[in-house]
């Protein structure tokens, strides 16, 4: 199992890599238009072919798997602070503003999410940042109820009325205690929703409310060459493939990181 993950992470890391130095492995300008080679397909000049303005497709996968990969990182880390110091914070202390908050939380549950994504995106015109936006105001309350029901679990256990009794405040049991044992599902759900919100991400560009043209995004590329998939497929499944191959690189690393991380099958080596 420790072979498997590393494995995977390897190829995670190698990813980010690209994915961090992308302009670096661009052959050509991502964003320079040359309209006496629009629409070629695939060679040793153009890898990926041209779009329809003539623009290398290689060199804007590399560019549009960065705005979409980081973008989808930095909504991860955001639903997972917020939402794990909401839920932590409702566990431990529980009262009004546990139930106002839970409440919340289930508002936002009871729509499908990226039917609501979709409505708080345009009310607030589209944009990257704005999608980024929408879909953490809908992802967070999940990971409150992780962090929430994993507090509740610990807090009433022998060791925290041991620190409580020692005279840690609550704050110092919350980072001490709590916080570490609630890691670990925690750590496995954001990982295994890297690939879920870069490709609700990629939705909502592919609608029109995320990454606007002439910005390289994934979705935004697919959307522009969706009229075209069947004359010239090439400039549809490029960033087609590159969704796919993020995806299922994060899937993977974050089913052998749950599986890691389970204490039976910790028992079993």
């Amino acid at each position: 199992m420790k072979g498997r993950f590393l494995f995977f992470l390897i190829l995670a890391g190698l990813l980010m890599l690209v994915v961090i130095f992308a302009q670096y492995f661009c052959p050509y300008d991502p964003n320079a238009q040359n309209m006496g080679i629009s629409l070629q397909p695939p060679s040793t000049e153009h890898l990926a072919g041209t779009d329809r303005f003539g623009r290398d497709m290689f060199s804007r996968i590399l560019v549009g798997l960065q705005t979409s990969v980081l973008a989808t990182l930095s909504l991860v880390v955001i639903i997972t602070v917020v939402g794990t110091i909401v839920g932590i914070l409702c566990g431990y202390f529980g009262g009004v503003t546990d139930a106002v908050i839970m409440r919340i939380s289930d508002v936002c549950l009871a729509f499908p999410g990226l039917v609501f994504a979709l409505a708080i995106a345009a009310l607030l015109g589209g944009g990257l940042d704005n999608a980024v936006f929408a879909l953490a105001v809908i992802s967070w309350p999940k990971y409150a109820r992780i962090a929430r029901s994993q507090t509740l679990a610990q807090k009433n256990t022998n060791y925290i009325a041991a620190a409580q009794l020692a005279g840690n405040h609550s704050l110092a049991i919350l980072v001490k205690h709590i916080l570490p044992n609630c890691m670990g599902p925690i750590l496995v759900t954001s990982m295994l929703d890297i690939g879920t919100m870069l490709m609700e991400l990629a939705g909502l560009s592919f609608l029109g409310l995320g990454a606007q043209p002439p910005t390289a995004e994934l979705g935004n590329m697919m959307s522009g060459g969706r009229s075209m998939l069947q004359t010239y497929p090439w400039v549809i499944i490029g960033p087609g493939i590159a969704i796919f191959i993020v995806v299922v690189i994060f899937n993977l690393l974050g089913d052998t990181v749950r599986d890691y991380l389970d204490p039976r099958n910790s028992r079993r080596k």
